[in-house]
């Protein structure tokens, strides 16, 4: 009689220790009390959606197994050196750059990269067959739509400061009375379409009369650019956007597919709720 108590206290406090801080089980992947507080401070959400985008994400996680979806070592490295090209940078000051803004070495961002060519390699192989492309029709209603998104400024006027000492450069930004010989300086005028999107998300997000952060130059050095003068927003008409709406349009459909798919698969899959986050 007391073995058989023993054993099955013993059973109760082996799977409660399983269990501790499980919330979640999509098959036998687990989603923790932690790692749906985590998606919530960092998402801004309530309980409810970090839960679905982490289930979502198991998901994901399992189908990539499933279809046996690799990535190898030489095209996370390819996407890591288009990201450099795209910010005028090197590699290694890419990786310095990385680590300045969100604290990633670069063996995690790598890890992050793959992640994220997995996914998207998953995404081709489950809506490449259903997406269509849009008519012209499809196109000019999607323009008129969406007309504010396409408004952008025709350039901005920036005096560059460039230094090899981050240090003085980051002076110069707080004050910009500080002066210091290692601090050059170039005023240019900069077509919206002739730089880089992310450096005109960049000017675009900075008010006139200001400084940007401090960025890697890609020469071993840094830059920050000050805001003169933004150029009045002009309207380029459906033409000039017209690959941008394609994009949108096919983007928009992809996420449908996606989306149908994998509210499918969360349906039939084996998800076990232990305890509810609120």
């Amino acid at each position: 009689m007391y073995k058989i108590l023993f054993s099955l206290l013993l059973s109760a406090f082996l799977q409660a220790e399983v269990y501790d801080g499980v919330a979640i089980v999509v098959k036998d992947k687990a989603i923790t009390l932690l790692d749906i507080k985590n998606e919530m401070k960092n998402a801004h959400i309530d309980a409810k959606k970090a839960a679905d985008i982490l289930i979502r994400q198991k998901l994901e996680k399992i189908e990539i197994e499933d279809r046996k979806i690799t990535v190898s070592s030489s095209e996370v490295y390819d996407d890591i050196k288009k990201m450099a090209s795209r910010n005028n940078m090197n590699i290694s000051d890419f990786y310095d750059a990385v680590r300045d803004s969100n604290g990633l070495s670069s063996t995690e961002l790598k890890e992050k990269i793959k992640q994220k060519l997995l996914t998207q390699k998953l995404y081709q192989a489950i809506a490449y067959s259903s997406l269509s492309a849009p008519s012209q029709e499809a196109i000019q209603e999607y323009y008129e739509l969406h007309k504010d998104n396409y408004e952008h400024p025709a350039s901005f006027t920036v005096i560059i400061y460039d230094s090899k000492d981050r240090t003085a450069l980051q002076t110069k930004v707080d004050n910009p009375m500080f002066y210091s010989p290692d601090i050059q300086t170039n005023e240019q005028v900069l077509p919206y379409s002739k730089i880089s999107p992310e450096l005109a998300q960049l000017l675009e997000k900075t008010p006139v009369s200001s400084f940007t952060k401090v960025i890697p130059n890609g020469k071993g050095g840094f830059m920050s650019f000050y805001v003169k003068e933004v150029a009045s927003i002009k309207e380029g008409g459906v033409d000039s956007v017209r690959t941008q709406i394609i994009n949108s349009i096919m983007a928009e459909q992809r996420e449908e597919v996606l989306s149908n798919y994998f509210a499918r698969l969360k349906n039939n899959a084996d998800i076990n709720v232990i305890r509810e986050v609120k």
